[in-house]
């Protein structure tokens, strides 16, 4: 007995020098804040790429002669594999840790990128950008977002809105970016660039990505009692089968998708509907610009906000707002409206993104968070797949997107009744 006492002091003793906690207090600069710039850089280049392909969608077209809705097609199947590979993406880094997981994602992003600029036939952009891009982007998300809510107890809304804030900031740059090479070189040039930024600097920066706290022995920043609030939680949570079988995960995950469709369909569509009422190429990528710059401060703050007052009560906002928008956008052509609406847009689109991955952590804990978050981003992909796809297909048959529009409107009234009668979960 005596041998075996000596032996498990040992064993702690070794552990405690190769594995130190963090406390509170206790000197050394927190690795979570390095944890929140690398997801920010890598959302602001795999969102800001993303979201390029609205730009490139009418030279395309004037190139090939491709129908819109075929065209969207690629894009949509990009979304469907990229919440596909969100659910897989969730469960590796639950098991293994982000970096691997991203360092691939980054590797097929830049792959894809670089082959759009070879595109001769339309199935090579459905493999290159649908297969390639749509694979490489699953693997982003989901691991980044649970990441920072394991890292970060208090203020994870905070977190969670700086981290995917990236994106915004993306937008803002890459699309009026890949116009102007457009415009001074070709959208093959285009491409070439994109890819080459894709496919070097995400791979670069997933090597400081590290595992949660829980996984390193080592505290989050709110030692002591939010430390152990933030374990607890992580042992307590629900599972995945668990969840499925709620009726919050699945107004969670139609609320997604909803607000996923309406948004997708902004980005893949607004620059073609500007220069259709006769707005000019260059005013109609800024208003993608307009989006990405309110939405950044967006994130920020309505996740700062959501700590504070609820993450449900700014769902119901955002789509209170959704449903406006898209009716004011239905009748009206002048280029202040259509910057008002990107006003709007881009504050609902940064208000859900920077509110979803705590309001899933608040509903069903930390246990198999990546995986629960990667299921809910496999229905807001999906949305964000059938939106552009369905408004192709109407401006195809009526020469508008007047409908298309009304039908994101009727969405968002939907998802505002849903997210109104959505009540905290309870074992």
């Amino acid at each position: 007995m005596l041998a075996v006492s000596r032996n498990k002091r040992s064993l702690l003793l070794v552990n405690q020098k190769s594995s130190p906690i963090k406390e509170e207090g206790s000197p050394g600069f927190y690795y979570g804040y390095i944890i929140i710039l690398a997801s920010f850089l890598i959302f602001f280049i795999a969102g800001g790429a993303q979201y390029s392909f609205g730009v490139f969608l009418k030279p395309v077209l004037t190139e090939f002669g491709w129908t819109r809705a075929a065209i969207s097609g690629a894009y949509s199947l990009n979304n469907v594999l990229m919440g596909l590979l969100s659910i897989l993406a969730g469960r590796l880094s639950d098991r293994f840790g982000p970096r691997s997981v991203l360092t691939i994602s980054g590797l097929l992003l830049g792959l894809g990128y670089l082959l759009m600029s070879q595109v001769n036939a339309i199935w090579q952009i459905y493999l290159f950008f649908g297969v390639l891009v749509g694979i490489g982007m699953g693997g982003i998300a989901a691991p980044l977002m649970s990441s920072v809510a394991r890292w970060f107890v208090k203020g994870r809304g905070l977190a969670s809105g700086i981290v995917i804030s990236g994106a915004g900031v993306g937008i803002t740059i890459m699309p009026p970016l890949a116009n102007l090479l457009i415009s001074n070189y070709s959208w093959r040039f285009s491409y070439i660039i994109i890819g080459i930024i894709v496919v070097s600097l995400p791979v670069v920066i997933a090597q400081f990505l590290r595992r949660p706290p829980n996984q390193m022995n080592t505290l989050s920043q709110d030692a002591n009692k939010l430390a152990k609030d933030s374990l607890n939680l992580q042992s307590q949570g629900f599972s995945l089968q668990e969840v499925i079988r709620t009726r919050q995960f699945w107004i969670i995950s139609l609320i997604s998708l909803s607000n996923a469709f309406g948004v997708q369909t902004i980005m893949v569509h607004l620059v073609a509907h500007a220069t259709d009422i006769n707005i000019s190429s260059t005013a109609a990528a800024t208003l993608l610009s307009v989006i990405g710059i309110v939405s950044i401060g967006s994130k920020v703050i309505m996740g700062a906000i959501g700590d504070k007052f609820g993450y449900r009560k700014i769902i119901i906002m955002v789509f209170i707002l959704m449903s406006l928008s898209f009716l004011w956008l239905s009748f009206t052509s002048e280029l202040w409206t259509l910057y008002l609406f990107a006003v709007v847009l881009g504050f609902n689109y940064g208000a859900y993104s920077g509110v979803h991955s705590p309001l899933v952590a608040k509903f069903f804990g930390l246990k198999e968070h990546g995986a629960i978050l990667g299921l809910t981003l496999f229905a807001l992909n999906f949305g964000g797949a059938v939106g552009p796809l369905a408004a192709g297909q109407i401006f195809d048959i009526s020469g508008s997107y007047s409908w298309a529009f009304a039908l994101c409107a009727i969405l968002g009234l939907a998802s505002l009744a849903m997210a109104v009668i959505m009540k905290p979960l309870r074992r």
